[in-house]
């Protein structure tokens, strides 16, 4: 039922430690499984987009954005006969790397691993699944298949690529050498991840209150949907909420409609082989938008970071929680034994990036409660 230009899981190109088979499963169904069933996964559910976890229990985390991102996947994946275990495991998979408090322990993080190989979230999530999840007797990390890590490592500086492809020749990082693209599954990931984080933040951010509908209202793709949510439903003015989900469900059918009918078209007209060696990966990106519904996200998303992610509440708690995780890193660097003792025997062999590793696994629970531990002083005023 798969696509010739879809990943077959019979084909792949396999593990980087060898193991038996585990029928009935495919290969991309138990790494779906094995991301499931990982620490890291579980602790998504503690771990935010852009509202920090004491400011409400209604507003998204990494785990709900995860699982968005990975039924918006598999709808589009399906009617594209891509193949959907490898577009779910590589969904459910893509953020594991985030450190708490959302991008703000991103850049805190960065900060202070400048000058030792820096930090970004794709790349850690990577580590999380080869290196950092201990589960299995005969090696760390989850082992999973190349095209499922090639999907979870969506972002890469040649640098970094080149050290990935000395430690692992024709790897995961392989792709970024060549200037090629990713299978087509990994692909959609990557859209559908820019899908999902337009319509959640729009609802988190009008259930925040620092969003309202006269602003959105100057959106087009907001605009067009709301106002045909109206026409056929009147009755939604005096119901705020039933009217913003039924406009964002608009919004986004439309987008995986036109996602769908773009790509097809773009398979159309370069009609890859199948999704080995050159057929996919030498194309440009076949995954898309069309013109008019591309120009219309890259609106949304500008409006988003000014009107939202620069928000004068937004940035005052962003700020905070830089300070909080740099005070956490600083914390353990002066005294590794306030770690665990597993992470604090291994910052002699492997430094700073023991303590990168150990604050990006927290959840914003748990780094607040270790910033009060450390410094008596809460993390955040209650909201």
């Amino acid at each position: 039922m798969l696509a010739r230009y879809a990943c077959d899981p019979a084909r792949s190109q396999g593990r980087r430690i060898a193991e038996p088979l585990s029928p009935p499963r495919t290969e991309y169904q138990r790494d779906r499984d094995r991301i499931v069933h990982s620490t890291a996964f579980r602790r998504l559910v503690y771990k935010t987009q852009v509202f920090v976890n004491h400011e409400g229990d209604l507003f998204r985390t990494r785990l709900t954005h995860s699982l968005e991102v990975a039924q918006l996947g598999r709808s589009i994946a399906r009617a594209l006969a891509l193949n959907e275990d490898l577009v779910e495991a590589i969904a459910l998979a893509h953020d594991l790397g985030h450190t708490p408090f959302g991008h703000a322990g991103q850049d805190a993080l960065h900060e202070c691993m400048q000058g030792h190989g820096g930090f970004e979230h794709n790349l850690q999530s990577l580590r999380v699944v080869d290196k950092l999840e201990q589960r299995y007797p005969r090696f760390d990390g989850l082992n999973l298949c190349l095209e499922t890590r090639e999907g979870i490592l969506k972002r890469c500086s040649l640098p970094v690529a080149a050290a990935l492809e000395a430690a692992e020749p024709g790897g995961v990082a392989r792709r970024f050498k060549a200037q090629q693209q990713p299978s087509l599954e990994a692909q959609l990931v990557n859209l559908v991840d820019e899908v999902a984080y337009n319509a959640h933040d729009i609802d988190d951010g009008v259930r925040s209150g620092l969003l309202d509908m006269a602003q959105l209202d100057a959106m087009a793709l907001f605009a067009r949907h709301r106002n045909a949510a109206l026409a056929e439903h009147p009755h939604l003015h005096a119901l705020p909420r039933r009217l913003l989900a039924e406009t964002l469900r608009r919004m986004l059918s439309a987008q995986v409609h036109d996602v769908i009918e773009a790509t097809q078209a773009q398979l159309a007209r370069h009609a890859p082989a199948d999704a080995d060696a050159d057929a996919v990966r030498a194309l440009p990106p076949l995954v898309c938008f069309g013109p008019a519904m591309r120009e219309q996200s890259t609106q949304l998303k500008r409006f988003l970071f000014g009107a939202l992610y620069r928000h004068p509440q937004v940035m005052a708690t962003t700020q905070r929680a830089r300070d909080v995780v740099q005070a956490l890193f600083a914390a353990y660097i002066d005294a590794p034994g306030e770690m665990p003792a597993e992470q604090a025997a291994s910052v002699a062999q492997r430094g700073r990036r023991v303590v990168a590793d150990y604050i990006a696994g927290m959840t914003d629970r748990f780094a607040a409660r270790e910033y009060h531990r450390l410094t008596g002083l809460p993390a955040f005023t209650p909201a």
